[in-house]
């Protein structure tokens, strides 16, 4: 893992409630609260620029199309809000995701370090097989009685992304913590 095991542990206290509220209200509500994604989005601002400090680090460079673009390593982090922002806009227009999801998604960007994106994308479709197995099992089974009033039982087509999203992103600050560099 590329996350050095700092960032992932300086993250991971402020990430995990963060994570577990969103998979609860996406649960209960099939909704991820607002309030949820910009604490999220916080958090990385205020964490990473203590973590990444623009002033005291290298820049490094890289290509954006024909122009190569120097930037802090926090600078660019928070780009990958954008462009994570802007696919789910997309996505979320073409009917393939939720708004909520899209949100979710781009305020937890910045947390994946750019050598990790495999690895991210092994635990996210990982933590989603996980997810659909137990939420489908919970809600054809009696388990449902534990929580009968909430709203991702009565969605036949859809399913409470935020459950495992928040997840994923939990499980990889988690691993970071014990295998980044």
């Amino acid at each position: 893992m590329t996350i050095p095991v700092v960032a992932a542990a300086w993250f991971l206290p402020f990430v995990l409630p963060i994570c577990i509220y969103v998979a609860f209200t996406d649960m209960r509500d099939m909704l991820i609260k607002n309030h949820a994604v910009v604490a999220l989005a916080v958090v990385f601002v205020v964490v990473g620029l203590f973590l990444l400090p623009p002033w005291s680090m290298d820049w490094t460079a890289s290509q954006i199309g024909p122009v190569t673009v120097s930037l802090p390593p926090y600078i660019w982090h928070l780009l990958h809000i954008v462009v994570v922002l802007i696919a789910g806009v997309i996505l979320n227009a073409a009917g393939v995701m939720g708004a909520g999801d899209a949100k979710f998604l781009a305020a937890a960007a910045p947390f994946i370090w750019p050598g990790d994106y495999m690895l991210i994308m092994f635990i996210l479709i990982s933590t989603t097989v996980a997810a659909f197995a137990t939420h489908r099992l919970a809600k054809n089974t009696a388990l449902r009685s534990i929580a009968p009033d909430w709203e991702s039982w009565n969605r036949s087509h859809q399913f409470p992304m935020g459950f495992s999203l928040g997840g994923s992103l939990a499980i990889y600050l988690i691993l970071g913590t014990v295998y980044g560099s």
